[in-house]
Protein backbone atom coordinates (compact mmCIF):
# COMPACT_ATOMS: atom_id res chain seq x y z
CA UNK A 1 0.00 0.00 0.00
CA UNK A 2 2.16 2.73 -1.45
CA UNK A 3 -0.47 5.57 -1.38
CA UNK A 4 -1.98 6.96 1.89
CA UNK A 5 -5.54 6.57 2.78
CA UNK A 6 -7.53 9.50 4.41
CA UNK A 7 -10.19 8.53 6.95
CA UNK A 8 -13.51 10.04 6.97
CA UNK A 9 -16.07 9.86 10.06
CA UNK A 10 -19.63 10.68 9.27
CA UNK A 11 -18.86 10.58 5.96
CA UNK A 12 -22.29 9.39 4.98
CA UNK A 13 -23.54 12.92 6.44
CA UNK A 14 -24.63 15.56 4.12
CA UNK A 15 -21.48 17.76 3.90
CA UNK A 16 -18.86 14.75 4.62
CA UNK A 17 -20.69 12.64 1.49
CA UNK A 18 -19.83 15.83 -0.46
CA UNK A 19 -15.64 16.31 0.48
CA UNK A 20 -15.73 12.12 0.23
CA UNK A 21 -16.56 12.59 -3.55
CA UNK A 22 -14.55 15.45 -4.30
CA UNK A 23 -11.65 13.51 -3.10
CA UNK A 24 -12.50 10.46 -4.67
CA UNK A 25 -12.46 12.18 -8.22
CA UNK A 26 -9.25 12.93 -7.39
CA UNK A 27 -8.31 9.73 -7.22
CA UNK A 28 -7.52 9.93 -3.47
CA UNK A 29 -8.14 6.64 -1.36
CA UNK A 30 -10.35 7.04 1.48
CA UNK A 31 -12.18 5.12 4.37
CA UNK A 32 -15.28 5.47 5.75
CA UNK A 33 -16.57 5.60 9.56
CA UNK A 34 -19.90 5.92 10.10
CA UNK A 35 -22.69 4.63 12.54
CA UNK A 36 -25.34 6.01 9.88
CA UNK A 37 -27.50 7.35 12.90
CA UNK A 38 -27.64 10.78 10.74
CA UNK A 39 -26.24 9.43 7.23
CA UNK A 40 -27.19 7.72 4.48
CA UNK A 41 -25.54 4.62 2.98
CA UNK A 42 -26.35 5.77 -0.33
CA UNK A 43 -24.55 8.51 -0.21
CA UNK A 44 -21.34 7.00 -0.20
CA UNK A 45 -19.98 5.00 -3.07
CA UNK A 46 -20.34 1.16 -1.91
CA UNK A 47 -16.81 0.12 -3.00
CA UNK A 48 -14.65 1.88 -0.96
CA UNK A 49 -13.93 0.30 2.64
CA UNK A 50 -16.74 1.37 4.91
CA UNK A 51 -16.79 -0.06 8.94
CA UNK A 52 -20.53 0.96 10.17
CA UNK A 53 -19.82 2.12 13.84
CA UNK A 54 -19.14 4.88 16.58
CA UNK A 55 -16.06 6.86 16.39
CA UNK A 56 -15.60 5.85 20.19
CA UNK A 57 -15.52 2.16 18.83
CA UNK A 58 -11.84 1.57 19.63
CA UNK A 59 -11.27 -1.84 18.28
CA UNK A 60 -12.67 -0.31 15.08
CA UNK A 61 -10.35 2.41 15.09
CA UNK A 62 -7.38 0.34 16.06
CA UNK A 63 -8.54 -2.34 13.17
CA UNK A 64 -8.58 0.89 10.39
CA UNK A 65 -5.14 2.66 11.64
CA UNK A 66 -3.42 -0.95 11.93
CA UNK A 67 -4.47 -2.23 8.43
CA UNK A 68 -4.49 1.13 6.52
CA UNK A 69 -1.09 3.64 6.07
CA UNK A 70 -3.75 6.63 7.31
CA UNK A 71 -2.31 10.05 6.55
CA UNK A 72 -4.94 12.01 8.62
CA UNK A 73 -8.80 11.97 9.25
CA UNK A 74 -11.23 13.93 8.54
CA UNK A 75 -13.84 14.50 10.91
CA UNK A 76 -17.71 15.07 10.00
CA UNK A 77 -19.34 12.58 12.60
CA UNK A 78 -21.25 15.33 14.75
CA UNK A 79 -25.17 16.02 15.93
CA UNK A 80 -25.57 19.18 13.98
CA UNK A 81 -29.14 21.09 15.02
CA UNK A 82 -28.73 23.69 17.51
CA UNK A 83 -32.72 23.99 17.93
CA UNK A 84 -31.96 20.27 19.32
CA UNK A 85 -28.92 21.19 21.26
CA UNK A 86 -30.83 23.37 23.27
CA UNK A 87 -33.56 21.66 24.16
CA UNK A 88 -31.09 18.43 24.54
CA UNK A 89 -27.61 19.36 25.50
CA UNK A 90 -26.87 16.19 27.08
CA UNK A 91 -27.05 14.34 23.94
CA UNK A 92 -24.60 16.66 22.18
CA UNK A 93 -21.86 16.73 24.52
CA UNK A 94 -22.18 13.29 24.59
CA UNK A 95 -21.76 12.67 20.94
CA UNK A 96 -20.14 15.65 20.08
CA UNK A 97 -17.26 16.10 22.76
CA UNK A 98 -17.49 12.45 24.84
CA UNK A 99 -17.54 10.18 22.28
CA UNK A 100 -14.26 12.29 20.40
CA UNK A 101 -11.64 11.34 23.60
CA UNK A 102 -11.65 7.89 23.12
CA UNK A 103 -10.88 8.79 19.30
CA UNK A 104 -8.13 11.13 19.86
CA UNK A 105 -6.27 9.18 22.34
CA UNK A 106 -6.15 6.15 19.63
CA UNK A 107 -5.45 8.74 17.00
CA UNK A 108 -2.42 9.55 19.52
CA UNK A 109 -1.47 6.43 19.68
CA UNK A 110 -1.50 5.01 16.52
CA UNK A 111 0.51 8.39 15.71
CA UNK A 112 -1.75 9.99 12.85
CA UNK A 113 -0.40 13.06 12.35
CA UNK A 114 -3.31 15.35 11.49
CA UNK A 115 -6.93 16.03 11.91
CA UNK A 116 -9.01 18.13 9.59
CA UNK A 117 -12.26 19.58 11.89
CA UNK A 118 -15.72 19.87 10.47
CA UNK A 119 -16.48 23.03 13.06
CA UNK A 120 -19.37 25.82 12.66
CA UNK A 121 -19.46 29.57 12.43
CA UNK A 122 -21.59 28.83 16.06
CA UNK A 123 -18.55 28.85 17.86
CA UNK A 124 -18.45 32.94 17.66
CA UNK A 125 -22.32 32.96 18.87
CA UNK A 126 -23.81 36.68 18.10
CA UNK A 127 -20.94 38.70 16.71
CA UNK A 128 -19.98 42.16 17.57
CA UNK A 129 -20.15 43.08 13.90
CA UNK A 130 -19.74 41.50 10.92
CA UNK A 131 -18.11 40.34 8.89
CA UNK A 132 -16.73 37.94 10.90
CA UNK A 133 -12.82 36.95 11.22
CA UNK A 134 -10.73 33.95 12.99
CA UNK A 135 -9.83 36.35 15.57
CA UNK A 136 -13.24 37.68 16.76
CA UNK A 137 -14.49 36.50 20.52
CA UNK A 138 -15.70 33.09 20.90
CA UNK A 139 -19.03 33.06 22.59
CA UNK A 140 -21.36 30.83 21.23
CA UNK A 141 -24.54 30.86 22.13
CA UNK A 142 -26.22 27.19 21.90
CA UNK A 143 -24.87 24.03 23.37
CA UNK A 144 -24.14 22.99 19.75
CA UNK A 145 -21.72 26.05 19.21
CA UNK A 146 -20.20 25.08 22.92
CA UNK A 147 -19.21 21.33 21.48
CA UNK A 148 -17.82 22.65 18.07
CA UNK A 149 -15.23 24.84 20.56
CA UNK A 150 -14.63 22.05 23.06
CA UNK A 151 -13.60 19.85 20.10
CA UNK A 152 -11.51 22.70 19.00
CA UNK A 153 -9.78 23.41 22.49
CA UNK A 154 -9.18 19.38 22.86
CA UNK A 155 -7.27 19.48 19.66
CA UNK A 156 -5.01 22.23 20.67
CA UNK A 157 -4.50 20.23 23.69
CA UNK A 158 -3.49 17.30 21.78
CA UNK A 159 -1.27 19.21 19.48
CA UNK A 160 0.56 20.94 22.45
CA UNK A 161 0.61 17.37 24.52
CA UNK A 162 1.32 14.80 21.19
CA UNK A 163 2.04 17.17 18.05
CA UNK A 164 -1.11 16.30 16.31
CA UNK A 165 -1.70 19.04 14.01
CA UNK A 166 -5.02 20.07 13.13
CA UNK A 167 -7.28 22.08 10.57
CA UNK A 168 -10.29 23.24 12.01
CA UNK A 169 -13.00 24.95 9.15
CA UNK A 170 -15.45 27.20 10.52
CA UNK A 171 -18.71 26.60 7.77
CA UNK A 172 -21.06 29.22 7.64
CA UNK A 173 -24.08 27.44 6.31
CA UNK A 174 -23.32 24.89 3.81
CA UNK A 175 -25.65 24.74 1.04
CA UNK A 176 -26.89 23.19 -2.17
CA UNK A 177 -25.73 20.02 -4.13
CA UNK A 178 -23.18 18.07 -6.13
CA UNK A 179 -23.16 19.23 -10.14
CA UNK A 180 -23.77 15.82 -11.02
CA UNK A 181 -27.12 16.16 -9.40
CA UNK A 182 -26.90 12.78 -7.37
CA UNK A 183 -25.81 13.80 -4.46
CA UNK A 184 -28.14 16.64 -2.12
CA UNK A 185 -28.89 17.69 1.43
CA UNK A 186 -31.15 14.77 3.09
CA UNK A 187 -31.37 15.21 7.05
CA UNK A 188 -34.26 13.56 8.90
CA UNK A 189 -35.58 15.57 10.53
CA UNK A 190 -34.57 18.61 8.14
CA UNK A 191 -34.19 22.14 10.09
CA UNK A 192 -32.25 24.06 7.42
CA UNK A 193 -33.88 27.02 5.57
CA UNK A 194 -32.62 26.08 1.62
CA UNK A 195 -34.20 22.04 1.69
CA UNK A 196 -37.30 23.12 4.03
CA UNK A 197 -38.10 26.00 1.11
CA UNK A 198 -37.05 23.69 -1.49
CA UNK A 199 -39.60 21.02 0.03
CA UNK A 200 -42.38 23.42 0.46
CA UNK A 201 -42.12 24.87 -2.84
CA UNK A 202 -42.92 21.50 -4.33
CA UNK A 203 -45.71 20.56 -1.98
CA UNK A 204 -43.27 17.92 -0.37
CA UNK A 205 -43.89 19.63 3.32
CA UNK A 206 -47.04 22.07 4.10
CA UNK A 207 -45.47 24.97 4.23
CA UNK A 208 -42.28 26.72 5.38
CA UNK A 209 -42.04 27.95 8.93
CA UNK A 210 -40.10 31.28 9.50
CA UNK A 211 -38.63 31.44 12.96
CA UNK A 212 -37.82 35.18 13.55
CA UNK A 213 -39.97 38.05 12.54
CA UNK A 214 -38.48 40.87 14.56
CA UNK A 215 -34.63 40.74 14.44
CA UNK A 216 -32.49 43.93 13.98
CA UNK A 217 -32.46 43.50 10.45
CA UNK A 218 -33.55 45.67 7.15
CA UNK A 219 -36.95 42.50 7.26
CA UNK A 220 -36.74 41.56 10.38
CA UNK A 221 -35.49 38.37 9.45
CA UNK A 222 -32.40 36.21 9.96
CA UNK A 223 -29.39 37.41 7.45
CA UNK A 224 -26.80 34.13 6.57
CA UNK A 225 -23.76 33.54 4.80
CA UNK A 226 -24.53 31.08 2.48
CA UNK A 227 -21.57 28.98 1.01
CA UNK A 228 -22.12 25.94 -1.77
CA UNK A 229 -21.13 22.54 -0.42
CA UNK A 230 -19.05 21.95 -3.50
CA UNK A 231 -16.96 24.38 -2.60
CA UNK A 232 -16.92 23.78 0.94
CA UNK A 233 -15.55 20.53 -0.18
CA UNK A 234 -12.71 22.07 -2.47
CA UNK A 235 -11.77 23.72 1.17
CA UNK A 236 -11.27 20.52 3.06
CA UNK A 237 -9.44 19.15 -0.20
CA UNK A 238 -7.20 22.11 0.31
CA UNK A 239 -6.62 21.88 3.90
CA UNK A 240 -5.57 17.78 3.49
CA UNK A 241 -2.76 19.06 0.62
CA UNK A 242 -1.38 21.61 3.24
CA UNK A 243 -1.30 19.19 5.90
CA UNK A 244 0.00 16.21 4.00
CA UNK A 245 3.07 19.26 3.50
CA UNK A 246 3.35 21.07 6.85
CA UNK A 247 0.33 23.13 7.79
CA UNK A 248 0.96 24.13 11.03
CA UNK A 249 -2.42 23.70 12.97
CA UNK A 250 -5.07 26.51 12.28
CA UNK A 251 -8.53 27.78 11.83
CA UNK A 252 -10.64 29.12 8.99
CA UNK A 253 -14.11 30.64 8.25
CA UNK A 254 -15.93 29.23 5.01
CA UNK A 255 -18.23 31.62 3.90
CA UNK A 256 -18.97 33.45 0.71
CA UNK A 257 -18.77 36.42 2.20
CA UNK A 258 -22.20 37.46 1.17
CA UNK A 259 -25.27 37.97 3.41
CA UNK A 260 -28.92 37.21 2.64
CA UNK A 261 -31.83 37.27 4.84
CA UNK A 262 -34.51 34.60 5.33
CA UNK A 263 -37.41 36.62 2.72
CA UNK A 264 -34.58 36.87 0.47
CA UNK A 265 -33.60 33.33 -0.20
CA UNK A 266 -37.59 32.57 -0.29
CA UNK A 267 -38.04 34.95 -2.95
CA UNK A 268 -35.13 33.91 -4.98
CA UNK A 269 -35.99 30.53 -4.65
CA UNK A 270 -39.69 31.48 -5.99
CA UNK A 271 -37.73 33.18 -8.94
CA UNK A 272 -36.05 30.18 -9.83
CA UNK A 273 -38.29 27.73 -9.35
CA UNK A 274 -41.04 29.39 -10.71
CA UNK A 275 -43.16 27.98 -7.79
CA UNK A 276 -44.61 30.26 -4.74
CA UNK A 277 -43.04 29.02 -1.29
CA UNK A 278 -45.95 28.50 1.02
CA UNK A 279 -44.69 30.12 4.47
CA UNK A 280 -45.81 29.89 8.37
CA UNK A 281 -44.61 32.47 10.60
CA UNK A 282 -43.32 31.33 13.98
CA UNK A 283 -41.43 32.77 17.03
CA UNK A 284 -37.27 33.11 17.32
CA UNK A 285 -35.61 29.37 18.05
CA UNK A 286 -33.33 30.08 21.18
CA UNK A 287 -29.45 29.98 19.80
CA UNK A 288 -29.87 31.87 16.50
CA UNK A 289 -28.15 34.95 16.45
CA UNK A 290 -29.57 37.82 13.91
CA UNK A 291 -26.51 38.12 11.06
CA UNK A 292 -23.79 35.24 10.72
CA UNK A 293 -21.44 36.93 7.85
CA UNK A 294 -17.91 35.74 7.45
CA UNK A 295 -14.82 36.79 6.21
CA UNK A 296 -13.13 33.85 4.54
CA UNK A 297 -10.20 36.44 3.51
CA UNK A 298 -7.34 33.97 5.74
CA UNK A 299 -8.11 30.63 3.54
CA UNK A 300 -8.51 32.48 0.46
CA UNK A 301 -4.93 34.28 0.75
CA UNK A 302 -3.15 31.31 2.70
CA UNK A 303 -4.46 28.19 0.62
CA UNK A 304 -5.90 29.98 -2.43
CA UNK A 305 -9.35 28.82 -2.27
CA UNK A 306 -11.41 30.26 -5.01
CA UNK A 307 -14.85 29.60 -4.65
CA UNK A 308 -16.59 28.48 -7.67
CA UNK A 309 -20.47 28.33 -7.04
CA UNK A 310 -21.06 31.18 -4.56
CA UNK A 311 -23.48 32.85 -5.99
CA UNK A 312 -27.17 32.66 -4.03
CA UNK A 313 -28.84 31.41 -7.40
CA UNK A 314 -26.49 28.37 -8.06
CA UNK A 315 -26.70 27.08 -5.04
CA UNK A 316 -30.62 27.53 -4.64
CA UNK A 317 -30.59 25.77 -8.59
CA UNK A 318 -28.59 22.88 -7.43
CA UNK A 319 -30.66 22.40 -4.40
CA UNK A 320 -33.82 22.88 -5.79
CA UNK A 321 -33.00 20.11 -8.69
CA UNK A 322 -31.82 17.78 -6.09
CA UNK A 323 -35.11 17.65 -4.21
CA UNK A 324 -37.38 18.17 -7.69
CA UNK A 325 -35.51 14.51 -8.61
CA UNK A 326 -35.18 12.94 -4.85
CA UNK A 327 -38.04 13.98 -3.26
CA UNK A 328 -38.05 11.08 -1.02
CA UNK A 329 -34.44 12.24 -0.71
CA UNK A 330 -32.27 8.84 -0.13
CA UNK A 331 -35.67 6.25 -0.06
CA UNK A 332 -34.09 3.17 1.30
CA UNK A 333 -31.91 4.90 4.25
CA UNK A 334 -35.31 7.17 5.07
CA UNK A 335 -37.14 3.68 5.43
CA UNK A 336 -34.24 2.49 7.44
CA UNK A 337 -34.05 5.77 9.68
CA UNK A 338 -37.77 5.57 9.83
CA UNK A 339 -37.67 1.68 11.51
CA UNK A 340 -35.09 2.84 13.73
Amino acid sequence: MSQKYYLFTGAAGYVGSHVLSFFLEREKKCIILDNLSKGYREAVPADIPFFQSDISDVEILNQIFNTYPVAGVLHFAGFIEVGESVKNPGKYFENNVSKAIPFLEVVRKCRIPWVLFSSSAAVYGEPVENPISESFPLRPTSPYGLTKLMMEEMLQVYERSFGIRSVCLRYFNASGAHPSGNLGEAHLPESHLIPLACQASLNLIPFLSMYGMDYPTPDGTCIRDYVHVWDLAQAHFLAAEALDKGLASTVYNIGSEKGYSVREVIENLEKISGRKVPVQTAGRRPGDPAVLVASSKKIRQELSWVPQCQSLDKILSSAYQWHKKHPDGFTKSLKNHQEA
